[in-house]
């Protein structure tokens, strides 16, 4: 298992470039090795040291990980700085986490309060992902978005709030390419301002034609 989480980062990084490189200078992998432990202590209910070592990790990587989070095989933290995965999040196999990412909470609600995420998600660099909501399995989160609802399989979200753009459409990557996301808000605001150009050349008209008389 522990060489099947290096071989994820070589697969998904292109600047791997030796094991020894990955091994000590990968954040995301200490993170995740460091949480197999405080979860086994957690599962044990040894919660003090779980969290003890949790919080440890937290200091050296910068990524947080609740020890009571359940997380699959092959999950991918590319540099992970300022990361947070809550108590209650399920995280599925194969899964993709960029920087920022946060799987958190909407309040102090008790029970299943944080995210599940399915197998081959991918969530983008600064994301937020908040509440006991389900991302699909294939789905994708875009950077910055704030995800509130349920995220279908197969789909692309992005602003805020999230909103679905892409459902079932061509076949999904494992990459994703930022710089060509689609943003329903700025799409909106050039339709609004489309009608207020009409609407003023209809007025104009109007007035041309009052004057005329």
């Amino acid at each position: 298992m522990l060489k099947e989480d290096i071989d994820t980062i070589f697969e998904q990084d292109p600047a791997a470039r030796s094991y020894m490189e990955v091994i000590l200078t990968y954040s995301g992998l200490h993170a995740i090795w460091s949480h197999r432990l405080a979860h086994g202590f957690y599962k044990r209910k040894f919660y003090f040291l779980a969290r003890l070592i949790s919080q440890i990790s937290r200091f050296f990587t910068g990524i947080e990980i609740h020890p009571g989070a359940k997380i699959g095989r092959r999950l991918f933290i590319d540099h992970g700085m300022g990361v947070v995965i809550g108590e209650t999040c399920e995280i599925g196999n194969n899964v993709t986490l960029y920087q920022g990412v946060t799987l958190g909470g909407t309040g102090k609600e008790k029970g299943k309060r944080h995210p599940t995420v399915k197998d081959n998600a991918l969530i983008a660099t600064g994301a937020k992902v908040l509440g006991s909501i389900t991302v699909g399995e294939n789905s994708k989160i875009g950077a910055g978005s704030v995800v509130l609802k349920d995220v279908p399989p197969n789909s692309t979200v992005v602003g805020i709030p999230g909103k679905i753009v892409v459902r079932d459409g061509k076949k999904i990557k494992k990459d994703l390419n930022h710089r060509d996301l689609p943003d329903p808000v700025a799409d909106r605001i050039i339709e609004m301002e489309k009608e207020i150009n009409h609407l003023k050349q209809e007025l104009e008209e109007v007035r041309k034609g009052v004057y005329q008389k």
